[in-house]
């Protein structure tokens, strides 16, 4: 049975106790082509990752990327290796990780302390070994949103997590899916409220311009709206879903230019008013093609885009 995105994130947890921070001066310096980073988040390919992280990682290498984006890091490693083991593979073949996924639950702060656990502070401390600049957690449990009070509380952890990774260097981020676009609170779009109560000194928006799309959120105006608020993106095209995806929605992600979105109005517009520095392909359906090979055609199409 298929694990869809938002099980894998809602599944992932840490398991790790204990951490100090990196000086700033540890940090991997981050490359910027033409103004931007072009990566790649490795759900992608989670299959191949799973079953052969150098090679997987050597193919995206030899085909073009230069930067990576994790989706898995479990009980104090990425893809089973120990951060400073994955920092290692990733230098040897020319890679780099600005940024990944892992979720802030609400259990990662201790309210009677008014701090972080030891648990997430060794998640700041993993990412910084590894080289990330962006700590970005890609979901919000229900619970934390069942109230406009409730959402309020967290977004201030948030903010909180944002003084707790500038302490590293890094910065912490928030990734949409579409429930944000779908429920309100208080009269207001999720999102809204998101955008509203979070410090943007001190988190950062990754704005997944797939996963709005089949709940009415649409990209060009968010960014219209917002400018200047979404350092990152995920990068994707959909098209009405064959019911043979990796989603279970109305839509599915395809290779970059197949689909009904405007792919490239919408990167143009988020590097010209929308802050965004950082560009993270994304395709988790593969219409019979493989994943390495929609990987390569989604990155050839951001070559030819001139990005």
């Amino acid at each position: 049975m298929k694990l869809s995105r938002r099980k894998f994130i809602r599944d992932s947890s840490l398991s790790m106790a204990g951490a100090m921070f990196l000086p700033k001066s540890v940090l991997q310096d981050l490359s910027f082509e033409g103004g931007h980073i072009l990566g790649l988040q490795l759900y992608s390919v989670r299959d191949d990752m799973k079953n052969d992280p150098s090679g997987t990682l050597k193919q995206l290498a030899d085909m073009g990327y230069k930067n990576v984006e994790h989706a898995n890091y479990i009980d104090g490693k990425f893809y089973g290796y120990t951060p400073a083991q994955f920092k290692k593979l990733l230098d040897g073949l020319g890679l780099k990780m600005p940024s990944g996924h892992t979720v802030m639950n609400a259990s990662d702060y201790d309210k009677s302390k008014n701090d972080f656990t030891d648990k997430w502070k060794q998640t700041i401390h993993d990412a910084a070994t590894v080289g990330q600049h962006y700590v970005i957690s890609p979901w919000l449990d229900e619970n934390l949103r069942k109230s406009y009070d409730d959402l309020l509380g967290f977004l201030d952890v948030f903010n909180k997590c944002g003084e707790l990774c500038k302490k590293s260097g890094l910065k912490f981020g928030y990734h949409n899916h579409d429930f944000e676009f779908k429920y309100y609170l208080n009269g207001k779009k999720i999102y809204d409220i998101i955008l509203e109560k979070t410090d943007p000194k001190l988190v950062m928006q990754q704005l997944d311009t797939g996963n709005m799309y089949g709940a009415g959120g649409r990209a060009l105006d968010i960014i219209s709206q917002h400018p200047g608020r979404f350092e990152s993106m995920h990068v994707k095209d959909e098209i009405k879903s064959s019911g043979k995806g990796e989603m279970d929605d109305e839509y599915e992600s395809t290779v970059l230019g197949k689909g009904i979105m405007p792919v490239k109005e919408i990167i143009d517009l988020a590097k010209k008013s929308g802050g965004t520095t950082e560009f993270i392909i994304e395709q988790e359906s593969y219409q019979g093609k493989t994943p390495v090979e929609c990987a390569k055609a989604d990155l050839a199409v951001m070559k030819g885009w001139g990005y």
